[in-house]
């Protein structure tokens, strides 16, 4: 393993061409491959290529950091978080850049949702409160075997140790600062091996991390399009928890190996979000909820309102808007002001959700706006969709499409809207849309899903995230993050 020495700041914007283990920026055992803008499908710049070889070194450097690092105070710990924010921030403008060529995403949504709830990450996981993690001492009248005495008991966070954080690539700032800050503020050390298509921004996280202090081992990032990369990365002893965002094939096989070697998981994975639209709603906050998943990163999000139940009074109405608003979003360029829906992120992605459209065709539901390829000479484009007359039993409403496709089902009384949403495989975030506030909370209650937005598709950052079912297992967000990446240990003592 060939080591360089620590490029200057100004080698690192040109240079994504290394490792970052240890402490150091390593030459990759892989060679390297092209990164592409779905946009243009231009080279973005160069990704290192990892061994499995290199790999575990990067685990064994985050072991060897865990025991100085986990000792450091929770004041040193956030310090260095704060100063990556601030840094982050600094470079918001080339950062977001980056993030927008790499990801497709628009300039505006790769500013203030990538980069910028990056820097609010690390900026949150900076400033932890004691009580967050502290466990409210217990104390029992009887010792064991119910022998008459007092017993102290104390319950306290301690970090699981090194924590591999694999990460999704619809969104690499925020998705990665999301595992990386809390893991951090715990006191565990990480490796952490982002999708292969956007690496990029990633590598600039760690530069931002080491810039402010992080102690060489403590961050370690490794990448590459093998296959072999993250089941290295997974299958190592050095590791003791995976943090996984992505599929729910693919977490499948993660947990199967962490539960071989018996390590901590936390899993966010795939969705199918029902949104709930009942009779009484505002049509036009619906819609506008609804018509996020052709925006926000063009479909390509775990928590989007996919899978539209139009109670009967207002479908057709429904359909009509939602067709109108789709109608009125520009796909295009995503650093043009007024693009509202960039491209997906591949190729091969595209034509994934073109070949679902065409299946829904084939099942008997009607493709009232969408359905065909944009007229854009370059990048991977797919025109919002809207597919209605669906029924629950097709595969274009249970299966995660994972682009701007919404198909809508017709319901006819409350008991079946419930039942209808609750028939799938995924359960990460639904939504229910009613006047009746009274009756929204009640349907919420019933939904088996991990979050229920009402009336809205807003998330609280400070909220439990995470899904039922085979949409995960785990929360992370807010103090919970704190949970996740902590193991309880208790203290007992003679009263």
């Amino acid at each position: 393993m060939t080591r360089e020495r620590r490029p200057s700041d100004g080698d690192r914007v040109a240079d994504a061409g290394r490792l970052f283990l240890g402490g150091s920026w390593v030459d990759p055992d892989g060679g390297h491959y092209e990164v592409v803008d779905p946009a243009t499908e231009e080279t973005v710049g160069r990704a290192p290529e990892a061994s499995r070889d290199q790999v575990h070194a990067a685990c064994a450097a985050a072991r060897e950091a865990f025991g100085p690092w986990s000792r450091t105070s929770a004041g040193e710990r956030a310090a260095i978080l704060a100063r990556a924010a601030d840094i982050i921030r600094e470079r918001l403008v080339p950062l977001a850049e980056l993030a927008r060529a790499e990801t497709g995403a628009t300039t505006g949504t790769a500013r203030a949702m990538q980069v910028g709830v990056a820097a609010a990450r690390f900026e949150r996981y900076a400033r932890v409160e004691p009580a967050e993690w502290a466990i409210t001492p217990q104390v029992t009248e009887a010792g064991p075997l119910g022998r008459a005495g007092v017993t102290g008991a104390l319950a306290v966070r301690q970090p699981v140790g090194v924590v591999t954080c694999i990460t999704s690539y619809n969104n690499p700032w925020a998705n990665a600062a999301g595992k990386v800050a809390p893991a951090l503020a715990m006191g565990n050390t990480v490796v952490v091996k982002p999708a292969p298509q956007d690496p990029l921004s990633v590598y600039r996280m760690a530069e931002a991390l080491e810039a402010a202090g992080a102690p060489p081992g403590v961050v370690n990032v490794v990448s590459g399009r093998s296959v072999e990369v993250g089941e290295a990365a997974v299958d190592c002893d050095d590791v003791d928890m995976v943090s996984f965002t992505g599929s729910t094939a693919v977490g499948r096989r993660i947990a199967e190996v962490c539960g071989r070697g018996m390590k901590r998981q936390l899993m966010e994975l795939g969705g199918k979000g029902a949104a709930v639209v009942f009779d009484d709603a505002d049509l036009r906050s619906a819609v506008a909820g609804v018509g996020s998943t052709f925006s926000f990163y063009s479909g390509q999000i775990c928590t989007a309102p996919t899978r539209v139940l139009a109670q009967r009074g207002v479908y057709d109405e429904l359909v009509a808007q939602l067709a109108a608003y789709a109608a009125r979003l520009k796909v295009g360029d995503p650093r043009e002001r007024d693009t509202v829906v960039g491209p997906v992120i591949s190729a091969p992605h595209r034509d994934r959700v073109e070949s679902y459209v065409e299946l829904g065709r084939k099942e008997g539901a009607s493709v009232v706006y969408g359905g065909e390829r944009p007229p854009l000479d370059r990048g991977f484009y797919v025109s919002p969709t809207v597919l209605a007359d669906c029924t629950n039993d097709m595969r274009v409403t249970r299966e995660e499409i994972f682009g701007p496709v919404v198909v809508v089902v017709p319901f006819d009384e409350e008991e079946e809207g419930i039942a209808l949403a609750n028939d799938s495989d995924y359960g990460l975030i639904d939504y229910v849309w009613s006047g009746d506030v009274s009756r929204a909370f009640r349907v919420a209650r019933r939904l088996r899903a991990g979050g229920v937005g009402i009336n809205t598709v807003a998330r609280n950052m400070e909220a439990p995230f995470g899904g039922f079912k085979k949409s995960g297992v785990g929360r992370d967000v807010g103090v919970y993050a704190l949970h996740a990446y902590s193991e309880i240990q208790s203290i007992v003592w003679p009263g």
